[in-house]
C-alpha cells in the first residue's frame, strides 16, 4: 500500500480573503503532494504503508535507520497538513461549543485565553514549524509547537486536534513577513465542529490525520 494525497472538500479560492487561492493550491498540490511521493518512495520495497500514517510517525524509533529521516519530514509532513486541510473550512465554524468549550475553559481559563496561548506558540516559533492544541487521552488540553514537520505524536506530546502550519509557504505570498496576521487570520476559518470530532477521537486514542 502507499499514501495518498487526501481531497481538500473544497475549492483553493474558498477560504480567501483568509488564505489566498494561489497559496492553497501551491501548498496543497505541491508541497504536501511532494511530502506523500518522497515518503512513499521512502517506504518502498516494506509494508509500512499499511499503517496509518500516524501510527507510522509514532513508531520512529522501530524504522530502519536508513529511512528514519525521510519518515519523520515526508510522514510529518503528510500527518499535519492531513489534518491542517481538515481543521480549516469556509467561513469556520464559529466557536467550540459543550464539552470542547467547557475543556478549553477549564485548561485556558477562556477561548480567548486559548487563541492568545496558541498564537503566541506560533509566532514564536523560529524558523518553519507548527502550532499544535493537543489532547490526552482524558481529553486534557494543552498548546505546543515543533519544528520542521514534527507532529507532537512523535515524542508523545498528545495528539495534536487543530494545527497551523508556521512555514513560510504556508502564508508568504498573501502576508508576506507578516506572521503574526496570518495567524490572526486563521481563526476566520478554523472549523470548531471538525475540532470537536478530532478531540472525541483523540480521547480515544486514534489517528486524526488520515
Amino acid at each position: 500500500m502507499t499514501y495518498t494525497l487526501p481531497e481538500l472538500g473544497y475549492d483553493y479560492n474558498s477560504l480567501e480573503p483568509n488564505i489566498d487561492a494561489k497559496t492553497m493550491e501551491i501548498h496543497h498540490s505541491k508541497h504536501h503532494a511532494g511530502y506523500v511521493t518522497k515518503l512513499n518512495a521512502a517506504i518502498e520495497g516494506t509494508d509500512l504503508g499499511s499503517q496509518s500514517v500516524c501510527d507510522l510517525i509514532s513508531s520512529l524509533d522501530d524504522l530502519p535507520e536508513d529511512i528514519r529521516g525521510a519518515v519523520r519530514n515526508n510522514g510529518g509532513g503528510h500527518c499535519n497538513h492531513s489534518l491542517f486541510w481538515k481543521v480549516i473550512s469556509p467561513g469556520g465554524s464559529a466557536n467550540p461549543e459543550g464539552e470542547l468549550a467547557r475543556s478549553i475553559d477549564e485548561s485556558f481559563g477562556s477561548l480567548d485565553a486559548c487563541k492568545e496561548q496558541f498564537e503566541g506558540a506560533a509566532g514564536t516559533r523560529f524558523g518553519s514549524g507548527w502550532a499544535w492544541l493537543v489532547s490526552d487521552s482524558d481529553g486534557n488540553l494543552s498548546i505546543c509547537s515543533t519544528p520542521n514537520q514534527d507532529n507532537p505524536r512523535m515524542t508523545d506530546g498528545g495528539i495534536p486536534i487543530l494545527g497551523i502550519d508556521v512555514w513560510e509557504h504556508a502564508y508568504y505570498l498573501h502576508y508576506q513577513n507578516r506572521r503574526p496576521d496570518y495567524i490572526s487570520a486563521f481563526w476566520n476559518v478554523v472549523n470548531w465542529t471538525v475540532v470537536d470530532s478530532l478531540w472525541n477521537q483523540a480521547k480515544e486514542a486514534s489517528c486524526c490525520c488520515d
